[in-house]
């Protein structure tokens, strides 16, 4: 159901950006604009684990540093049959984690000292399975294809608004056109990239669970992250902060945001899912 939506939600995103390209398609340098938003994703595509990982002051560690974490990462990696990522440490007090990486051979995990000390054995394993699990479902290029679709939309709606579209110029709703295409079109596929964002959440909680067996372990993991990302603060980029287990920010900025403007799920909902998981209940 979660790779349904994730298809739906792509979906829709791509037939508004078409929608907004068939606006304003009388544009020469549509094209031009929708190649270099493309290009700029592209990049940094392939740069975002270098880039995610220096943004969050992520730093490598050896085996003999962590000989647990490493432990618990070469069991799941190969029950999952994809290659060890790299593993990394963020000096922080704030329990929390996550995974980057264009693809399963590209791809590094990064825990917080924090998250170390905070969580059990049997837990910590549940949240690396959740990461590990990111790394399978590919879910950094499902971002980066939601992001770069999101860019182009607001690129062109930005367009549409200071040079009005092709054969809309002469029609006294173009302007009208224009103004709900520059407010209404970016909002919607923001809305939609974190909805996408959620899905791809709530999937690596259901595929981490099922490779440890332990959803209750997760459960209680979250719930413990979940008290202590609300509680200690924790600085990252604020495109970083969407790879990590829970949303690294909430100290900072409290819990106002709906859902509908949340790039993580409620975490009552996530525990809930997980509950039911381990009672047999879809």
């Amino acid at each position: 159901m979660n790779n349904l939506k994730t298809v739906g939600l792509l979906a829709f995103m791509s037939a508004l950006l078409a929608g907004v390209v068939g606006w304003l398609g009388g544009w020469d340098n549509v094209g031009l604009m929708l190649a270099v938003v493309i290009g700029f994703n592209l990049v940094a595509y392939f740069f975002s684990s270098k880039m995610a990982l220096a943004s969050s002051g992520a730093r490598p560690v050896t085996e003999a540093e962590l000989p647990h974490v490493y432990g618990a990462v070469r069991r799941l990696a190969t029950q999952m049959e994809i290659p060890e990522p790299t593993i990394h440490v963020i000096d922080s007090p704030q329990p929390n984690a996550f995974a980057t990486g264009r693809s399963p051979k590209h791809a590094a995990v990064a825990v917080t000292t924090g998250i170390l000390q905070t969580l059990t054995p049997e837990e910590l394993e549940a949240v690396l399975g959740h990461e590990l699990a990111h790394v399978q479902n590919r879910d950094i290029l499902i971002g980066s294809v939601a992001a770069m679709i999101g860019a182009a939309i607001a690129v062109i709606a930005r367009m549409g608004f200071w040079f009005g579209g092709g054969d809309n110029r002469n029609n006294p709703l173009g302007a009208i056109g224009a103004i709900v295409s520059l407010i209404l079109a970016p909002l919607i596929a923001m809305l939609i990239q974190f909805a996408i964002s959620r899905t791809r959440e709530f999937q690596a909680d259901k595929s981490g669970a099922e490779i440890t067996g332990q959803p209750l372990q997760l459960a209680s993991a979250l719930e413990k992250i979940s008290a202590g990302t609300a509680r200690v603060p924790m600085r990252v980029n604020e495109a970083t902060s969407q790879l990590f287990i829970d949303n690294p920010l909430k100290a900072l900025r409290g819990r106002g945001l709906t859902k509908w403007f949340s790039t993580h799920p409620p975490v009552e909902e996530r525990i809930e899912r997980l509950q039911k998981m381990a009672m047999g209940i879809s």
